[in-house]
């Protein structure tokens, strides 16, 4: 399988559209449709199916529909709809009066049935599933009919009736078209239409007890819709001639026509519904919005942007290859699209106490900073306020430095970012012997960061004033998986977590100005990434702080390490 690193793939779905619309195939017109199952959130998968549906109706003035493909009541619910319709929202689409579900059209596909019944070409099978899975043979062998396949019609409908009235029990009978049991093509060897499933209905409630296959309930739903591409991921590609078969054979009120393209497969990542079910069900994370998920409730609490996730969409393409597209792509993404949105301020995460002893212990003063400092006049600034105490980030003081570091060490000059240039004079230590203080000295004559004797400072590092620091939680987020491919050569997937995908820190120094921020703003700490306020668990008083992403790509240290691969 193909890694994309970042070239975009053709859409020949694009071309597609376009040499049908030049050859009056669709009568000049462009419809699509999201039909998604509700029983789960979406993820980042879902979001390229959602970005192509919406986009090409956008693009060629079409319409998209959302549907919910609602046939499996015993998985499904509303807390699911309510998120998809949440999350297709907030992607930045719309489909007007044009959501359905698959339930609108269940007295017409049981019409349906009764139709191809009569034609001889559907019939009421009393096999097991174990014993159907048996009788349809292998890839190498054709299966073999039913003992059930030849009644005849009146019995088939005798016996469908029933089905419907609730005279048998879940699984004693199923309805299944009758086509090729030797065909090369395992979808075709008879696939059920009908099940029978005693579960109340989300919109029917207790109306049915049997409920349509997804392949015979898809296509004529795209025909009732008068869809114009009905476009699936390549899993579909070997039921396009059942979606085929059925329409053939019915009075359809329109023929849609299916084209199929690669799924997303993303490093680090699983995307399997079931997969991460289970991690929301055995408490690996703490639900479906956690933001170590890739679903996009995740990845919205995570701070990702409607934009950024668009923009990484449009940059992957769409093709019919598969391939697995590198996930530094999407944080490439939304580092790109937060890069002009989020204000510039300090944080320290790790917080170290440096004591300036030649600064006057009653003195304050500010200093002005641009939140955007390639264009400070247009995007604001803010005052941060100074004092003789102040923090930096443990991880820039080191007692015995290697050659290449430039932050603050015994004897040695730092500059701090907006402030002054500061030398390390002495350290305080507990009792175990770790640096608990540091005593520097400041230089007056480099306030703002400046020298004006000319001389280098090699380190700048941010801090935050001890006197005025805002204490907040920061919750550091980070890949959820250590492996490519989590589950990959027979390992069962949870092994594959990373133990540190999340850190959370409550000790942290911020900005005062930070006290004020809102759920859903974002910002860069300078020099340690993007961060978000936390919509789900923020409070008016106690924003929490999620980072969203780091400044720059940190894994390739992991992977050099051999900590992930």
């Amino acid at each position: 399988m193909k890694e994309i690193d970042g070239a975009p793939e053709s859409n020949f779905i694009r071309d597609i559209i376009k040499d049908d619309l030049a050859n009056d195939r669709t009568g000049g017109k462009v419809a699509t449709r999201f039909p998604p199952e509700p029983n789960g959130y979406l993820h980042i998968g879902h979001a390229k199916s959602i970005c192509l549906n919406f986009g090409l109706a956008s693009e060629f003035e079409g319409t998209c529909n959302l549907r919910f493909d609602d046939t499996n009541p015993s998985k499904e619910n509303q807390e699911y709809i309510d998120s998809i319709i949440e999350d297709v929202h907030w992607l930045g689409f719309d489909w007007g009066d044009r959501q359905f579900f698959a339930s609108d059209y269940f007295d017409q596909l049981y019409e349906w049935a009764l139709e191809l019944i009569r034609k001889g070409l559907a019939y009421v099978d009393d096999l097991s599933a174990e014993e159907i899975r048996k009788y349809r043979g292998t890839l190498k062998e054709p299966g073999k009919p039913s003992p059930y396949r030849d009644r005849t019609v009146e019995e088939n409908l005798d016996l469908f009736q029933k089905m419907r009235d609730g005279e048998f029990p879940d699984g004693a009978k199923v309805l299944r078209a009758k086509i090729d049991m030797a065909s090369p093509n395992m979808n075709m060897r008879d696939p059920a239409m009908y099940r029978i499933v005693r579960a109340s209905h989300h919109r029917t409630g207790d109306k049915w007890c049997i409920y349509p296959m997804y392949d015979w309930a898809h296509g004529q739903s795209d025909s009732m819709e008068h869809i114009t591409h009905s476009l699936c991921t390549l899993e579909f590609e070997n039921h396009r001639p059942l979606y085929d078969w059925f329409l053939d054979h019915i009075d359809a009120p329109s023929r849609p026509h299916q084209y199929e393209f690669a799924r997303l497969n993303l490093t680090f990542t699983v995307l399997s519904k079931r997969k991460l079910l289970q991690l929301v069900e055995d408490k690996h994370v703490e639900a479906w919005d956690d933001p170590r998920m890739p679903t996009i409730s995740g990845l919205r609490r995570r701070g990702y942007t409607p934009e950024s996730i668009r923009k990484f969409c449009d940059r992957i393409g769409v093709s019919k290859r598969e391939s697995t597209v590198d996930v530094a792509l999407l944080e490439h993404a939304i580092r790109d699209d937060l890069n002009t949105k989020a204000p510039r301020v300090m944080g320290v995460l790790n917080p170290l106490k440096i004591v300036l002893t030649n600064y006057p212990e009653d003195q304050e003063e500010k200093f002005n900073a641009p939140h955007y400092p390639d264009d400070p006049p247009a995007m604001g600034s803010r005052d941060i306020p100074f004092c003789r105490e102040i923090y930096i980030e443990q991880d820039d003081f080191m007692e015995d430095p290697p050659k290449k570091f430039f932050r603050l060490a015994p004897g040695r000059e730092v500059r701090l970012r907006w402030a002054y240039v500061i030398k390390c004079q002495d350290v305080v230590k507990d009792d175990a012997g770790n640096v608990v203080e540091v005593h520097c000295t400041y230089d007056p004559e480099t306030k703002g960061g400046n020298t004006p004797d000319g001389r280098r400072i090699k380190g700048t590092i941010h801090w935050v004033s001890a006197c005025h620091a805002f204490d907040a939680q920061v919750r550091l987020y980070d890949r959820l998986f250590l492996k490519k491919a989590p589950g990959a050569k027979g390992r069962d997937f949870i092994g594959d977590l990373n133990p540190d995908s999340l850190k959370v820190m409550d000790d942290c120094k911020l900005e005062p100005c930070l006290s004020k921020a809102e759920p859903g703003q974002h910002y860069q700490f300078e020099r340690l990434g993007y961060f978000f306020v936390d919509p789900k668990i923020s409070s008016d008083t106690k924003p929490v702080f999620n980072r969203t992403v780091p400044l720059r790509d940190s894994w390739a240290k992991l992977v050099r390490s051999g900590k992930a691969d």
